[in-house]
């Protein structure tokens, strides 16, 4: 219930951004100056390679935390078998999933720094004009909630290590990863908007 509030909550944030954006877009602003309305909203030179990589990133960590959420589960409902003695289930391998997905969410953040460091590099900051500022708004939002993702991600990989309970594990991964996927359908939408509304 708690991530179904969470993700709820979040894409009404970004509804609200969404609405925002396209409303400004369109405004004009009232220059003091010349006495009139003037239109202010400009093009902004995104870095889109390095935004394709990124989004790459972030669909390759979504496989890997789906992969690991399958794994999880599977553990979970063999956990009262492996427990009767007698019983072997085999020799399974362990691929680290979890730690895979978190060295890709690292590198998606480190690529989103790259972008806003190409994005200055260009002459794009936050005040630059109003695309500009939306532009860093939309990244950055979607980054901070990442960010959450990312302590979820790291607490459930340290439940995984910390060999707790397999059934809390289970909840803690099935939980992050549901977020996880959620991140790179609202990423891919975010990407979506500067490419089609610039």
């Amino acid at each position: 219930m708690g991530l179904i509030l969470g993700i709820a909550t979040v894409g009404m944030v970004f509804v609200s951004l969404t609405s925002a954006y396209i409303f400004r877009r369109g405004l004009p602003t009232f220059d003091g100056q010349s006495n009139s309305y003037v239109r202010d909203w400009g093009n902004i030179d995104l870095p889109w390679v390095l935004l394709g990589i990124n989004t790459f990133l972030l669909a390759a960590s979504s496989v890997t935390i789906e992969l690991a959420r399958r794994k999880a589960a599977r553990q979970a409902a063999l956990a009262p078998v492996s427990s009767i003695p007698g019983v072997s289930l085999g020799d399974e391998k362990n691929f680290p999933w979890l730690g895979i997905t978190v060295v890709l969410g690292f590198a998606f953040f480190a690529g989103q720094f790259a972008a806003w460091g190409e994005l200055h590099n260009r002459g794009f900051y936050v005040d630059t004009n109003p695309s500009s500022s939306f532009a860093f708004l939309l990244t950055i939002a979607h980054a901070v909630h990442l960010a959450g993702g990312m302590i979820a991600l790291l607490w459930a990989a340290s439940s995984a290590l910390l060999h707790k309970a397999v059934e809390a594990r289970r909840i803690a991964v099935d939980i992050t990863a549901w977020y996880w996927h959620f991140m790179l359908v609202l990423w891919i939408y975010v990407f979506a908007l500067l490419a089609i509304a610039r």
